[in-house]
């Protein structure tokens, strides 16, 4: 289930609405009334359905009334054909939803923004011109008098409306168990950025492909339920472009990316717009639709993130707490273990913020005597990448003994971090071999790469902003232990040895540029790596921070984590490299220790220049 402690407290408010809901439906007496009740739990849950997929990891679907219309034909059919009682029809719907998930997922999660949202489209349209050519233009629910409860056929409404309440109950749970766990924290890190989420161990096609058939499940359970509801069941009705409007525009009205966003934009939007169809429907037939064009440009133009957040906002206001404090969706992982002690009989803070900064002039010697130096951990063979006619990378080979700091260096343009992506996989490679002890992990997937030992940061910093700090490292530490209390546990750990711990909860797109370094590093850290590949760490830094980041660095090196670095800091880079690879034009220039590279003459004109010429030579 996730985190209890976050979990139980959100079934309070779903027992009170419960309560409520209740005490309406026996409250109100008029049979459409009562039905209007039960369409608002339809297109709650069908909202539902829709976030778990769009809303926690951003991919937008203009296609779930395939879902739903999968649901509404297969409970239709079986009870037609098979006689089959819909209590067992629709969670056979269910089972169908959730494999036309799994089915849509395999081709459609190849595709990125736009394209996924259209070719979401196509299967319920496909799905409709199917069915049609199938025969079923009109599938009528035959009354069952003998035993109508068997069959879900009811005189009174409000057991229609109490069905479909426990409905949203159970698509309120499941929300919330997805919030309160790995699973929705996964989909909240691919949501804000996919990259880095792979990079820190996070199997971004698995996670998305769980989403997909959990969502396709709800959906076609409630799908059956409304072919029950209605007793006929057509494919414009069920497959129709509307059907899936309604689902995303009662979603984006209430509020995305939360659990209560579809049942709060189902109870407003469905009774206006039944209650408006019944009064002027014959006047303009099409009122349905305006009442959803309006929703969203309300929404568009006063609350952009839905009802539910901006009530959020005005509330956090109103005591005093800056709205982009909140993390949203609420809940994902929200009390995440007790803090460690002190590691190594002191505490890795100590290093950060007394740097140990060598006496000038000093550079290391080329041989380390870290824990476990000499071992080889990494060897690169033969690396090439072309994009084009430009060549990236050419034929790069290198290797990293265990424990040591390897620094690449070289002209913007070299192919340094091109070379780190092919390294961690985020690029395929044409040629080569990248063997980490002994294992060749070419062509892994980046997620496959980090599970494997391999640690990353970037260049361009990849956070994800509307996580704290605490939340931003626990993801990195997923890929460490399957507990959810040991990933918090090692989570505060690498918070603490970069000197953060101060800063756990504060938003992370909130932070300085040396707070977004530091919480990137943690992150990698948190999935206990054996290897790190760090891509200008130290960029946009000042020399005092720089310095408070070196003495980071040492430390953990000195714990026996081997780095390698790419940078442009040439001062800091000699004091804390053991060797050096220089590139130029994606190919191998030099590559020694430091003391020997800068002195190189090509190294000189083609990178460091006249002034760091003149300088070694004062020295």
């Amino acid at each position: 289930m996730g985190d209890r402690k976050a979990f139980l407290p959100s079934l309070i408010p779903i027992a009170i609405f419960a309560l409520a809901f209740i005490a309406v439906t026996f409250l109100l007496r008029s049979q459409s009334y009562l039905l209007m009740l039960t369409l608002v739990c339809v297109w709650a849950v069908m909202g539902t359905s829709w976030n778990l997929i769009s809303g926690y990891s951003g991919l937008i679907s203009f296609g779930h009334a395939a879902f739903f219309g999968l649901g509404a034909y297969t409970a239709a059919l079986l009870l037609v054909h098979f006689g089959l009682t819909p209590w067992i029809g629709i969670p056979i719907a269910a089972v169908v939803g959730g494999m036309a998930g799994a089915l849509v997922g395999i081709p459609t999660f190849r595709l990125r923004g736009h394209y996924f949202a259209l070719a979401m489209l196509a299967y319920p349209l496909a799905l409709l011109y199917l069915f049609e050519w199938l025969g079923y233009q009109e599938v009528s629910i035959p009354m069952m008098r003998e035993n109508p409860v068997a069959y879900m056929q009811f005189r009174d409404y409000r057991i229609y409306a109490l069905i479909g309440l426990c409905f949203v109950i159970v698509a309120l749970v499941i929300s919330k168990a997805v919030e309160c766990s790995r699973f929705g924290m996964s989909l909240l890190a691919i949501k804000q950025n996919e990259i880095a989420a792979e990079a820190s161990g996070i199997d971004a096609l698995a996670w998305k492909m769980r989403a997909i058939m959990l969502s396709g499940a709800v959906g076609g359970a409630i799908g059956g339920f409304y072919a029950m509801i209605l007793l006929l069941v057509t494919p414009p009705a069920v497959f129709g472009v509307l059907t899936s409007a309604q689902a995303l525009i009662v979603t984006l009205f209430g509020g995305v990316g939360a659990a209560w966003g579809p049942i709060i934009g189902a109870s407003i939007l469905i009774p206006l717009s039944e209650e408006l169809y019944s009064n002027l429907g014959h006047i303009l037939p099409g009122i349905q639709g305006v009442v959803f064009g309006i929703a969203i440009i309300l929404v568009i133009l006063l609350a952009p993130e839905g009802i539910y957040w901006k009530i959020r906002d005005l509330f956090q206001h109103w005591r005093g707490t800056a709205p982009s404090q909140m993390l949203r969706p609420e809940g994902a992982l929200a009390a995440i273990g007790p803090a460690p002690g002190p590691r190594h009989g002191g505490t890795a803070g100590a290093a950060y913020a007394h740097p140990q900064t060598p006496p000038s002039g000093a550079q290391p010697s080329g041989t380390s005597s870290r824990p476990g130096a000499g071992k080889l951990v990494l060897e690169v063979r033969g690396m090439s990448k072309s994009f084009g006619g430009l060549k990236a990378v050419d034929d790069v080979s290198f290797a990293v003994p265990a424990g040591s700091i390897l620094g690449i260096i070289g002209p913007n343009g070299a192919g340094k971090t091109t070379l780190f992506n092919l390294i961690n996989g985020i690029l395929p490679s044409d040629s080569g071999e990248v063997l980490l002890e002994g294992e060749n992990i070419l062509g892994l997937r980046p997620n496959k790469v980090c599970r494997r030992g391999i640690g990353r940061t970037f260049q361009i910093m990849r956070p994800f902003p509307r996580l704290t700090v605490l939340q931003n490292v626990v993801v990195g530490a997923f890929v460490a232990t399957s507990s959810d209390e040991k990933a918090g546990v090692f989570a505060r750990q690498a918070l603490e040895r970069v000197g953060l711990s101060d800063d756990a909860h504060r938003i992370a797109g909130g932070l300085t540029t040396k707070q977004l370094r530091l919480t990137e590093l943690a992150r990698a850290l948190a999935g206990q790596p054996k290897f790190l590949l760090l891509d200008e760490t130290l960029a946009g830094l000042g020399a005092q921070e720089i310095e408070e980041l070196l003495a980071v660095i040492r430390t953990v090196a000195d714990d026996g984590v081997t780095i390698v670095i790419i940078e442009h800091t040439m001062q800091a880079m000699v004091r804390l490299a053991d060797r050096f690879i220089v590139l130029d034009h994606g190919a191998v220039l030099a590559e020694g220790i430091p003391e020997e590279v800068t002195k190189n003459s090509a190294v000189i004109e083609a990178y460091l220049g006249k002034k760091w010429s003149a300088r070694a030579g004062n020295h």
